[in-house]
């Protein structure tokens, strides 16, 4: 038996990267997965090996109507949805002088009120469900440790553990079995981070120092970070609401 049998999860930005290693984490412990992402075409290709119990949908997470439509595949698809994971998010490195008003704008959309609309769109299908449900907020560690290339990115992800933390105070106040938890990775091996090298002068360089931002010495794996998803939504965090969870080599607590 898997730690996540019965359970039924809709995991946005699941097309790669960290979504789509939660989704095989969570599909291995038993759940059925919606995977969600505005990439179609990949979406569709990394849905495609994962069996009948996963589902791809096109969710553009800054739409409202796209979260309603996501909630409601879950829900006929699979009889309920229990779980939410919020990874979809976008990084693009400007300073708080150089930071453009188009760039702060999609910061805000995807990173900020795509996990509120993702939430408001999931709860009342989750509580319907009958079951103790759980929402993960994939932030970063540098919601906790700031750098000052990424304006935007901090605030929105700083902007997105406060939502959760008052969510999960909410539900926890109110007597609604949901918890609501974010996890923090450090510099992860996905398609962002590739992006980041790709955009370098020197590639190997720019590696050596993501890496350096980790008192443990390396990038980590999106495997890893899914881990500790998986575990935040599962039973085992049964005590567990509003609490932020680092998977970053030791980078925010870093003393050089």
């Amino acid at each position: 038996m898997g730690v996540l049998d019965g359970e039924v999860a809709l995991v946005s930005g699941a097309a790669g990267g960290i979504g789509l290693a939660t989704a095989r984490a969570f599909l291995a412990e038993g759940a059925r997965v919606v995977l969600g992402d505005i990439d179609g075409p990949r979406l569709a290709e990394a849905a495609a090996g994962l069996g009948p119990e996963a589902r791809a949908v096109a969710l553009d997470v800054t739409q409202r109507a796209s979260w309603a439509a996501a909630v409601a595949a879950a829900v006929e698809g699979f009889g309920h949805l229990s779980i939410l994971v919020n990874n979809a998010g976008i990084s693009e490195p400007a300073d708080v002088e150089t930071l453009g008003d188009d760039a702060w704008e999609r910061h805000l959309a995807v990173n900020l009120s795509g996990v509120l609309y993702g939430m408001q769109a999931a709860v009342p299908a989750i509580r319907a469900s009958g079951r103790p449900g759980a929402i993960v907020n994939v932030a970063s560690m540098l919601s906790m440790r700031p750098g000052a290339i990424f304006a935007a990115y901090c605030a929105t992800k700083a902007g997105m553990v406060a939502l959760s933390q008052t969510a999960a105070l909410h539900f926890a106040n109110s007597g609604i079995p949901i918890r609501v938890n974010t996890v923090h990775p450090g510099a992860i091996r996905t398609p962002m981070y590739e992006r980041y090298l790709d955009m370098a002068e020197d590639r190997a360089a720019a590696e050596a120092g993501f890496a350096a931002t980790h008192p443990m010495g390396r990038v980590g794996r999106a495997e890893e970070v899914a881990e500790a998803i998986l575990f935040l939504a599962s039973p085992r965090a049964s005590f567990t609401t509003g609490a932020q969870l680092p998977v970053d080599g030791g980078g925010a607590i870093r003393d050089r």
